[in-house]
């Protein structure tokens, strides 16, 4: 089974499944499918991924995230009147991770070349019907795109008209990009040639892709538009592979990645309200809404303070904040009747028999940067993610008056994001969910991969989180959150979403949707869901207050009984619709009783999944 983000991505998994390549292989070949034609991320963007090897009957996690480079400091941004490292352009760059994440699961646990898998991703560089959703977003950000020459040559080709970027169905060509993947697939078969076997020929790849002639023009068209990666960032990242945390919620073993994405959230989540029966509340009653709402604040408030890069000091306190002891704790936080605006980190170092060292800096960041006090603004994230919603209402139920919608808005609402989702018969398994280098995007000279934009993660200030502070060879604490869980020891879902700081909470819902009330993985792929606006906002916006959390924001999917809107008003949530409100999800189910696989996609974008 092969589920991604575009349909001709997801034929080009199907099309490797075809060839006798296993689950790693289609995965790769998905990602490569997907980045060629900007599904929201690019070459020069970040993967990360949770793999089941059936060999060793264990999940093996990823880590293929760029890190800051040399001279990316909180001076260096605060110079220039920062307050967050910027959205867009070379200055919003990670080192790319995409490149070296694919090339290493394809050495280590594919069966297939570097030159099988790409073969699709090289026929579409190569010129591809683009699609409308893609063709419009190049046009609506042609103003940004003409700040950067080489981005201005592969997407405005039709510059000085009216329309500069191609046609919905225009063949879209891209020569550099072709270019570029045709030397790392050479560099693959000179190895071979000189009998190198197939794991290695691929890292030859990877050698001339971090440091031969394309880390060249990379880092030169990246430095000459203001950028700061050198040759030595690019030589001295590599892709990491980790133990993922995990935990059990009522026998069911969930899998994330470490805190450095926000996976650890989702855990956390469950821990709480594993001690709840939510099978009883009802699904989408309005306690069961709110219990949701109030473990998931719990959960991010830890996760806007606490993660970050684990290879660097401080390191989160992890074995405290995934404790049933701790999760019990937060639960008696828990007001069973009203929203708590005042939503805080708590103090996860007492379930490690340690001393919390940033006791004074929460009282400091509790005074000065107090949720409560924000006020409410609308709902629409600024993130490359986007859930995709519908149109919102600001509601007083009876009552209810159109927000604005513009363009940008509406471009986010219908293009979805990506994930990748593949499963084989011999029991392989993956889940992605890569990203950075979205449209629009700044591209690294003749190389024809666009930059990744995730330096936006990091914080400039200790006070918002001491342990996502940028510094040079860090990596930021991402959305992105790929999830594997086992039942029994054996594959039972892999799932996966985008969308921002809500992936994890749409992720939250979709498991419960399967576990707690007998969905199918496509029912609850579709299922009604809500979304909190309460935590800090890891991308998109310039100022505290842009980022800073909404208390008591509350999206409903306009499928709810206005009846259920009312009740929670009066727990003191401001209430807003959605007709869609969950990026895509994408997943398979694994049906021991049958040996079937089932797969689900969401009508929330234009992911697709094939089945044989």
């Amino acid at each position: 089974m092969a589920i991604t983000g575009k349909p001709l991505a997801a034929t080009a998994g199907a099309a490797i499944f075809q060839q006798g390549g296993n689950a790693v292989d289609a995965a790769c070949a998905m990602l490569a499918a997907t980045c060629t034609m900007w599904d929201v991320l690019s070459w020069g963007g970040e993967t990360q991924a949770l793999i089941y090897n059936p060999k060793q009957k264990k999940v093996i996690a990823i880590n293929a995230l760029g890190v800051a480079p040399s001279g990316a400091t909180i001076d260096f941004f605060k110079s220039k009147g920062y307050m967050f490292p910027p959205e867009y352009g070379p200055l919003a760059a990670v080192t790319p991770g995409t490149p070296g994440g694919l090339c290493h699961m394809l050495a280590k646990y594919g069966t297939k070349s570097l030159a099988e898998v790409l073969q699709p991703a090289l026929q579409m560089a190569a010129g591809y019907p683009i699609d409308a959703q893609t063709a419009n977003s190049i046009e609506r950000g042609k103003d940004r795109i003409k700040q950067w020459p080489y981005s201005s040559e592969v997407f405005l080709v039709h510059a000085g008209e009216s329309r500069e970027a191609p046609e919905a169905g225009e063949l879209f060509v891209q020569e550099n990009l072709r270019n570029t993947l045709l030397k790392m697939v050479e560099a693959e078969s000179e190895a071979l040639k000189a009998g190198k076997d197939r794991s290695a020929a691929i890292m030859a790849a990877y050698d001339r892709f971090y440091k031969g002639d394309i880390a060249d023009e990379f880092v030169r068209g990246s430095q000459e538009q203001g950028g700061l990666i050198t040759k030595e960032d690019l030589a001295r990242w590599k892709p990491i592979e980790e133990e993922p945390l995990h935990i059990n919620y009522k026998g069911v073993d969930v899998y994330k990645l470490q805190e450095w994405t926000q996976g650890p959230a989702l855990l956390q989540s469950l821990n709480i309200l594993k001690y709840v029966d939510l099978k009883k509340m009802g699904y989408n009653s309005p306690k069961y809404i709110h219990t949701l709402y109030q473990a998931m604040n719990l959960a991010f408030a830890d996760r806007d303070f606490y993660y970050g890069d684990p290879y660097f000091t401080p390191k989160a306190p992890m074995q405290g904040l995934l404790s049933d002891d701790y999760a019990k704790a937060r639960a008696l936080e828990i007001d069973p009747n009203k929203n708590n605006p005042f939503t805080a980190p708590g103090d996860p170092y007492r379930f490690e028999n340690r001393k919390n060292p940033y006791s004074d800096l929460l009282e400091n960041r509790a005074r000065i940067l107090d949720t409560a006090g924000a006020g409410v603004k609308d709902f629409v994230p600024k993130h490359d993610a986007q859930p995709a919603q519908g149109y919102l209402e600001r509601s007083n139920v009876s009552n209810t008056a159109s927000l604005p919608i513009d363009s940008n808005y509406m471009d986010r609402l219908h293009r979805g994001t990506t994930s990748v989702e593949a499963a084989d018969a011999e029991g392989w398994v993956v889940s992605i969910t890569p990203s950075g280098g979205w449209l629009p995007a700044c591209i690294a000279g003749n190389t024809g991969v666009g930059m990744s934009q995730r330096l936006q993660s990091f914080v400039l200030d200790s006070l918002i989180s001491p342990f996502n502070v940028i510094s040079p060879g860090k990596r930021p604490r991402v959305t992105l959150t790929p999830s594997l869980a086992l039942k029994d020891g054996k594959p039972f879902l892999s799932f996966a979403v985008q969308g921002g700081d809500t992936q994890d909470q749409n992720l939250l819902q979709f498991f419960l949707n399967v576990v707690e009330f007998d969905m199918s993985v496509q029912e609850a792929a579709e299922a009604p869901n809500i979304n909190s606006n309460q935590l800090w906002l890891s991308l998109g916006g310039s100022t505290f207050d842009d980022r800073r959390p909404r208390a008591g924001s509350l999206l409903l999917d306009r499928r709810l009984d206005p009846s259920i809107a009312d009740k929670l008003k009066g727990m003191g949530y401001t209430i807003q619709f959605g007709d869609r409100t969950s990026g895509p999800i994408n997943a398979i189910f694994f049906d021991r009783k049958h040996g079937t696989l089932w797969g689900g996609s969401s009508n929330n974008g234009e992911d697709y999944g094939i089945g044989w």
